[in-house]
């Protein structure tokens, strides 16, 4: 049943999704890494003062880890109510959706190399 559109409705979207994220938070502590990463990526990106497309860069590489992060904490959490006890198939599953997070870490450091890497060896040698 299609619902008239209802500002309220749509604040309570917004309220239900930052509670996951903060539940990501709470619960995820490879989620705290991704936070301190995403802090001194963006710090770096205000310091070198990248352009307007190196900024789309990095923030595609913080997308697909929060991103990734955010699914992966779901599948465990739907994973452990419906599998209580230990089950092989959902141990797959969690390491499958484990690997995601990991493939999209490494897609954001290559990034991050990328984009800061040739602002951080200038800096290193006007250092010297």
């Amino acid at each position: 049943m299609n619902k008239p559109f209802q500002f309220s409705g749509r604040i309570r979207s917004f309220q239900v999704a930052f509670n996951g994220i903060w539940t990501m938070l709470k619960t995820q502590q490879n989620a705290w890494i991704h936070l301190v990463a995403t802090i001194l990526g963006v710090a770096a990106g205000f310091l070198f003062d990248i352009s307007a497309s190196e900024w789309c860069w990095l923030i595609l590489a913080v997308i697909a880890v929060w991103s990734t992060e955010a699914l992966n904490t779901a599948l465990e959490l739907l994973a452990d109510v419906a599998s209580p006890e230990f089950h092989p198939l959902v141990k797959k599953a969690k390491d499958v959706a484990a690997g995601a997070v990991l493939i999209s870490a490494i897609g954001a450091v290559a990034i991050g190399l990328i984009v800061l890497g040739p602002y951080v060896l200038e800096l290193k040698k006007q250092a010297l």
